[in-house]
């Protein structure tokens, strides 16, 4: 499979789903090359569940999802990027697979037959958990209510097919254990009694103890999980066969499940059915149970994805058997790691991906990229403010949103950064300290959904404590008070220890700062608890330890970095992303809402370091996980630079919506905090047409503001929806949109300036993706306007032809002369291609040229972004604006006053590819006063 890695020039993401199929892609194809696009960066296409879309919950990697497209149609799309010469990156899934479904035959494998189980060691399962009632048994939290209200009920029927026994609780099927068919086959054979048969009676009794005699489901001996898989599907045929040949056998296998079904009312028939279930390697469960019983490990908190053991070989083997077979035959071309921190041992996962992919050579040449051999690798990979990548990871980089949080920090006017938030807190009447409200989140998820996590992590610290006299005086709810603290202080997703690479200078600084942190916080707690906790992550004493203790440690270490991660995910983004609402456009993915801004110098430095570490990383401004798309962030950045008027705008916009608001025995509905969030929400996503303010549009809203509601988890929540509030909340928003409310109109009048200066703000970070070291990745129909917020608003369909049209209308056209009717997004598709065109034509400068920061002088200097970079003797300029309220209204020339943009004289004279003005060599400076009729300029001399 050895081959160089392709590095694209630029990608496009495509989410497949029963609406967009293989066949429907290369349909557009022909476009996106036309567009500039070298290659497509697809949503997860391997088979999973039928009922979603998003491809996520895979449940079987070597399969294509049939709802896609056959084999054919996916070879034809795949031919079709070859024949143009482009690639494709394929979004993987190592971490986790979609087990809501039967046809996930490795997890049905699972429920049949526990421990011994041959899939047992594919999913990342505790058999040995803190409840001893779930000793070799997996917690399934699927029921509506109590197991005993839903047993007694009948809700609960007993189904055979093909010699198997299942037990079905509405949608859900799940499988019989073999070795407790027997309670089912001898009533079955009390039924029969009296028939002459007595082959057909001898066959029975002989099946039945074949299936009493199979290797229990807790021997996990490889040769007794080989025999017990074997003779298990042998007793099916048996059963099946019996039936067919003797119908009466299988009436008596029916009237047997009738009995044991129970009858509702009488609560003593249905023991039998109970003491068959509980026989089962799972345990049946009210759906509450899972926060603090669950023990297999999830994806984030969600039951229907269990994390699968990718750290072990055969695993690894299997799940990427089609992964390289399409890597080999070139149908896809580079791999996206989803949720990399959710592995056990990334650098490991990474290292031997590329192994794979350099054709097997050694561990150590693959940990280091090379330009000859292995694949184009990225990450999905969260990095905190000032958390760089890390650098012994084979990897190109990661998904782009650092670059995405960078560039709306840096549209954002830190200098209003006080006035913000006075305004914010006299609108809500309240003081929020951020970082406390981060802590405070992470501790309730901690508490309400993930708390199972922290009860076994503290189960696995105290045998740690039980085997040191020096610590095993700490009892069980200090040790899992310390790790609950530790992770809520803990500033970054997780760290990456292991004990071949040890503990690496970035880890021990993040660890000793959550410690000094959580001290701080709990100066009550005996702060030697901490300390301990402290040397068993940083691997003190681990070499003098005995390897009992070691194991335990290295468990307990493991276990720690995977929770880590999720509990940041639903305490932050999640959770306060949705309550702190001074700025939402800083409520993003890998962003911090407390940063108010960054520096001309900031943003340069972050590129600098972007080219020297992973010049070749995605920088994309849109996902299909973002929380508002591109063009919404970049109007609600405008109101930073505005602070009198916005203050002005909420503080009118309260008194006029007053009577759409519900009195809830005191309660205001929406409290003061919705309503903030719901005035930048509409000034963010505002239709630049009037009649689109339609019903479409505020069904938006309404569906947008219940889940920011539910994931605030204040008045209302996912686990205890309160829909007297949610009601009042949708009903306000119907209300005030109302077409002769005056605050639809006064919304209206206010969103056609922010509308006007977040499309400048869109096309500066859009150029600034285009030009920034690093690979632009564009999400599926951002090239034009898309003003869509978080899923599932994003998954909207995307209307190629719409793109297409506009395209073949600007061809040829100065994109200076498209400003005046910026409201369709020609303007924005327009840069987009030609700015492309210019990466195709010069794709050794933008992937490993220099990058200078330049800088101006004069009155509106802070309104300029710009820069220079070069390879040999291409060149290329940019310049954009920011805050540009400082530059004038619409439709009036750009006041730059005195500004210039001070340059190297050396540079060759240039041409801007956007407009028709031009750089002469020798030239010092730029008057920005050139730039009033079009505030964007890419010089270059290609």
């Amino acid at each position: 499979m050895a081959a160089k890695p392709r590095i694209p020039t630029a990608t496009y993401r495509l989410q497949f789903s029963r609406n967009f199929t293989f066949k429907d892609a290369i349909q557009v194809i022909p476009y996106l090359e036309k567009l500039g696009i070298s290659d497509i960066y697809s949503s997860p296409f391997y088979r999973s569940r039928d009922k979603t879309d998003h491809g996520y919950d895979v449940i079987n990697h070597n399969e294509l999802n049939p709802i896609l497209g056959t084999e054919e149609d996916f070879k034809a799309f795949a031919d079709a990027l070859k024949q143009r010469g482009m690639g494709h990156i394929a979004d993987f899934v190592p971490n986790h697979m979609g087990i809501a479904d039967p046809d996930n035959e490795w997890w049905m494998d699972v429920l049949e037959n526990g421990p011994g189980s041959v899939y047992a060691s594919f999913f990342d399962i505790d058999w040995d958990p803190v409840k001893p009632q779930l000793q070799n048994k997996v917690l399934l939290p699927v029921l509506g209510d109590q197991y005993g209200k839903v047993l007694e009920s009948g809700q609960f029927e007993l189904e055979f097919r093909d010699g198997a026994f299942f037990v079905k609780y509405f949608e859900w099927a799940f499988p019989l254990n073999p070795r407790t068919y027997p309670q089912i086959l001898r009533i079955a054979l009390e039924k029969l009694h009296g028939y002459n048969e007595e082959e057909m009676y001898l066959e029975l009794e002989s099946i039945i103890t074949a299936l009493e005699h199979l290797p229990a489901r807790t021997e996990v001996d490889d040769d007794k999980v080989r025999e017990r898989s074997r003779e298990k599907e042998v007793a099916k045929r048996r059963i099946s066969r019996l039936c067919v040949e003797c119908p009466q056998v299988g009436d008596a296998i029916q009237r047997s499940l009738n009995i044991l079904e129970g009858k509702p009312g009488n609560p003593r028939s249905f023991d039998l059915l109970d003491s068959l279930l509980n026989s089962q390697p799972y345990r049946l469960s009210y759906w509450r149970v899972a926060a603090e019983e669950i023990n297999y490990r999830r994806f984030f908190d969600i039951n229907e994805l269990a994390g699968i053991k990718v750290e072990n070989p055969k695993v690894f083997a299997t799940i990427h058997r089609l992964l390289f077979d399409l890597l080999k035959d070139g149908s896809v071309t580079g791999i996206r790691i989803d949720h990399v921190d959710g592995l056990q041992n990334p650098k490991k996962y990474l290292i031997d991906l590329q192994k794979h992919c350099q054709d097997g050579t050694d561990e150590e040449a693959a940990a280091h990229l090379s330009p000859d051999n292995g694949c184009y690798l990225i990450v999905e990979k969260i990095l905190e403010e000032s958390e760089q990548l890390r650098t012994d990871w084979p990897v190109h980089g990661t998904t782009g949103y650092d670059f995405a949080y960078e560039a709306t920090q840096l549209l954002v006017d830190s200098s209003n950064a006080d006035r913000f938030s006075r305004i914010y807190r006299e609108f809500i009447d309240r003081y929020v300290h951020v970082e406390s409200l981060i802590y405070e989140k992470k501790k309730l998820v901690m508490e309400v959904t993930l708390s199972s996590d922290i009860e076994t992590l503290g189960h696995m610290l105290s045998e740690v404590a039980e085997r040191d006299r020096l610590h095993r005086d700490f009892t069980l709810d200090s040790l899992s008070a310390v790790v609950s603290e530790l992770i809520a202080c803990f500033p970054v997703y997780r760290t990456y220890i292991t004990a071949e690479s040890g503990v690496s200078e970035i880890d021990r600084h993040v660890i000793l700062r959550a410690i000094r942190a959580a001290k701080r916080r709990n100066a009550a707690m005996e702060p030697s608890i901490f300390d301990f906790l402290r040397g068993i992550l940083l691997l003190e004493n681990f070499e003098s330890a005995d390897e009992i203790t070691r194991k335990l440690q290295l468990d307990f270490v493991n276990k720690f970095q995977q929770s880590t991660g999720p509990i940041m995910a639903k305490g932050l983004e999640d959770t306060a992303f949705y309550i702190f609402h001074r700025l939402t456009a800083l409520n993003e993915v890998g962003g911090a809402p407390q940063q108010f801004g960054i520096s001309l110098e900031r943003f340069h430095e972050r590129s600098r370091l972007r080219l020297a570490a992973t010049p070749n990383t995605l920088l994309t401004l849109t996902t299909h996980d973002t929380k508002r798309s591109e063009d919404v962030r970049a109007r609600i950045a405008v109101l930073s630079e505005i602070p009198d008027q916005w203050q002005g705008w909420s503080e009118e916009w309260r008194k006029l919506t007053a009577g759409a608001k519900s009195d809830l025995e005191g309660e205001i509905a929406p409290n003061a905090n919705e309503e903030y969030l719901y005035y930048q929400t509409l000034l963010g996503t505002w239709p630049v047409s009037p009649e689109e303010v339609d019903h479409t549009y505020i069904e938006r809203i309404q569906r947008y503001m219940l889940k920011a509601i539910k994931e605030a988890k204040v008045n209302s929540s996912w686990v205890s929806p309160n829909e007297v509030w949610e009601n009042a909340v949708l009903r306000y928003v119907a209300a005030t949109l109302e077409p002769d409310h005056l605050f639809r109109q006064a919304v209206a009048k206010a969103a056609e300036g922010i509308a006007w200066h977040g499309m400048l703000n869109s096309l500066s970070q859009t150029i600034l993706k285009l030009t920034c070291p690093g690979v632009p990745d564009f999400f599926q129909g951002s090239e034009l306007w898309d003003l869509r917020l978080v899923d599932p608003d994003n998954r909207g369909p995307v209307d190629y032809s719409v793109r297409e049209n506009v395209l073949q209308e600007v061809s040829g056209k100065p994109v200076e002369t498209l400003l005046p009717t910026w409201q369709g997004g020609a303007i924005k598709i327009a840069i987009v291609s030609i700015l492309l065109q210019l990466r195709q034509r010069a794709p050794r400068l933008f992937e490993t040229g220099t990058y200078s920061s330049l800088y101006a002088t004069g009155t509106k200097r802070d309104c300029c972004i710009a820069f220079h970079r070069r390879c040999e003797n291409e060149d290329v300029l940019v310049i954009v604006p920011r805050f540009t309220t400082r530059l004038g209204s619409a439709n009036r020339p750009f006041d730059w006053g005195d500004t210039q943009l001070l340059i190297d004289e050396s540079l060759p004279a240039m041409r801007d590819v956007l407009s028709s003005r031009k750089l002469t060599k020798g030239q010092d400076s730029v008057p920005l006063k050139s730039l009033q009729n079009f505030p964007f300029a890419v010089f270059s001399n290609l």
